[in-house]
């Protein structure tokens, strides 16, 4: 496993997901009940941005970067969850530190709720593991995240919110995604899966959105966000997540936060947003 997030860390796609996952377990907190968080490629958990990877390729200058840029420079209202994201972040010390998803995660969790995180790449694993030292709330395990989805699911809480964001380098990954997802559906239905996914092949995404549609009596949730025109070349023009039983009203929500975000991420008012239902 050659793939290392910190080339890609805080850009528009992260904020994107981070906010994505921010917002569902807000919503998720409205219930008393406890739930368990469950991350299949935690990564790192948090990212040094001067860091000669991350300077490589730059991108969090069209992401995070633009969002702190904007909430430094003006004074233009905000929804609720991008003061709450923004906040967050720079009490983890951005810049130059960006967290990753598991710290997104942990800012959110109440004293009640629990953690499983996931990661495959040994170096990644060590940092996380430092990270969360210490931690009663998060066990962090060494392993392929799809075969943990089988492992740890249903968790105990029998509720969940269950990240699937895996980094798309293997040719198999589609063919895998859908075939452990079908999995993991099956184990636990009520849980809420969010999977992440890059707006590359539309051949690939159409093929799974069609496969979420077989998932027994699961109401799923499309949402996509572009920074570039389509047939621009560059590498990744946009990506998007899928929501598999979202919390009441969620969709509701974050449709107004999708526009707002859009607009400021996007290079130049290019490229396009949605959010619907996957039917």
């Amino acid at each position: 496993m050659n793939y290392k997030h910190l080339y890609h860390a805080g850009n528009f796609s992260d904020v994107f997901k981070h906010l994505v996952i921010l917002s569902l377990i807000e919503f998720m907190k409205k219930k008393d009940k406890p739930f368990c968080y469950i991350e299949t490629h935690a990564g790192a958990g948090r990212y040094d941005l001067t860091s000669k990877e991350a300077e490589k390729t730059k991108e969090y200058k069209n992401g995070v970067l633009k969002l702190i840029d904007l909430d430094l420079n003006t004074k233009e209202k905000k929804p609720k969850i991008i003061k709450k994201y923004i906040d967050f972040i720079q009490k983890q010390g951005f810049p130059p530190y960006y967290p990753g998803s598991p710290l997104i995660a942990e800012s959110a969790l109440r004293p009640v709720d629990r953690m499983i995180l996931m990661e495959l790449h040994t170096a990644e694993l060590e940092t996380l593991k430092n990270l969360f030292y210490g931690n009663k709330q998060a066990a962090i395990h060494h392993q392929d995240g799809y075969l943990g989805l089988k492992a740890f699911l249903p968790p105990k809480e029998r509720r969940g919110l269950i990240l699937i964001d895996p980094p798309f380098e293997k040719p198999s990954e589609w063919e895998d995604l859908i075939k452990y997802l079908t999995i993991a559906y099956q184990r636990f239905p009520m849980g809420v899966y969010a999977i992440w996914y890059p707006l590359k092949d539309k051949a690939a995404v159409y093929t799974f959105q069609q496969a979420l549609k077989k998932l027994d009596n699961a109401e799923t949730i499309i949402s996509e966000m572009t920074i570039y025109p389509e047939d621009i070349q560059t590498g990744l023009i946009g990506c998007g997540m899928a929501i598999i039983n979202p919390p009441w009203q969620w969709a509701e929500t974050f449709s107004s936060v999708l526009p707002w975000l859009w607009k400021v991420l996007s290079i130049n008012q290019q490229g396009s947003y949605r959010i619907r239902r996957n039917r």
